[in-house]
């Protein structure tokens, strides 16, 4: 295990929650599970309010069509209901993600930040998990070399990268998001960058807290960032209208967000759940009616 696997292994010993490992053990219900991850802010700020994130990670025939596939569940523990958004992929895909073989940028861009490694079958399949945070953080870490400036900080670094990324997905996320990022997790990304860079053949120079990498491929990591950037969107577009038709407990979730953020409760009736698309424009008026 060379430094960037010891330190990632480590890091996804990360202490959670007891509801969350007992939820992560309920995820891994079926043979088929390999490993489930936790992430996310709810990992950041050690709540459980919101909703919980979890990848599960499985072995099985390679996928068909668009992954990860998309879930909803809620667990009554105590008292306490716990809200999780699963997505279920498997650990080989996952791996390939992570590695930069694809064009997905979700997996490594999510994974070079902090993740808990809250359920596994075996030594083996933490092994593997481990390998696979590892990779996405040396992928990450290469494109962040190239997207860089030519001297800076660890910070300046994956500004640039997750600056490029948010971009490049479909996302809405607030002007700052980078910084609040990396204000969660300073030490980590100060660590982890020179860690990756080494683990990946990337050279540089250290003079105090500023780094000079040496990247002599630069234009063709660029390239391939720039395919990435274009497939971006598209891909995700294309992920949300499959998760549209396909998100096992959808209606669930978006009553649940309806009731959150408007205050007005709707009911989860046989209709709306098989067909929350269709039940969207009636959950709208009632919202309407009820907010007058």
């Amino acid at each position: 295990m060379d430094a960037l696997d010891a330190y990632v292994a480590a890091a996804l010993d990360a202490e959670v929650r007891i509801e969350v490992g007992d939820l992560a053990a309920t995820l891994a219900a079926e043979p088929s599970v390999q490993a489930v991850l936790f992430y996310g802010s709810n990992l950041r700020i050690g709540s459980l309010d919101g909703v919980l994130d979890f990848y599960v990670l499985t072995a099985g025939p390679p996928e068909r069509g668009l992954w990860p596939t998309v879930s909803y569940r809620e667990v009554t523990r105590d008292g306490i209901t716990l809200r999780a958004k699963i997505a279920t992929m498997r650990l080989a895909t996952f791996r390939a993600a992570a590695s930069g073989e694809l064009i997905d940028t979700t997996i490594w861009t999510r994974f070079v930040q902090p993740a808990a490694l809250v359920w596994q079958r075996d030594d083996e399949a933490r092994a593997d998990v481990v390998h696979a945070i590892a990779a996405a953080a040396v992928t990450a870490a290469r494109f962040a070399a190239a997207l860089g400036p030519a001297r800076g900080t660890a910070a300046d670094y994956w500004r640039a990268l997750f600056r490029q990324t948010y971009a490049a997905e479909l996302r809405v996320e607030k002007s700052g998001r980078e910084e609040q990022i990396l204000d969660h997790g300073a030490g980590r990304y100060q660590a982890i960058l020179p860690l990756a860079w080494q683990a990946g053949g990337i050279a540089f120079a250290q003079d105090g807290p500023l780094l000079v990498p040496d990247v002599p491929d630069r234009a063709r990591i660029l390239a391939r960032w720039h395919r990435r950037r274009r497939a971006g969107k598209p891909l995700n577009i294309a992920r949300l209208i499959r998760a549209a038709f396909t998100f096992d407990g959808a209606a669930a979730y978006g009553l649940w967000k309806v009731e959150r953020h408007t205050g007005v409760k709707v009911a989860l009736t046989p209709w709306r759940e098989r067909h929350p698309i269709m039940s969207a424009p009636a959950v709208f008026w009632q919202v309407w009616r009820a907010r007058r």
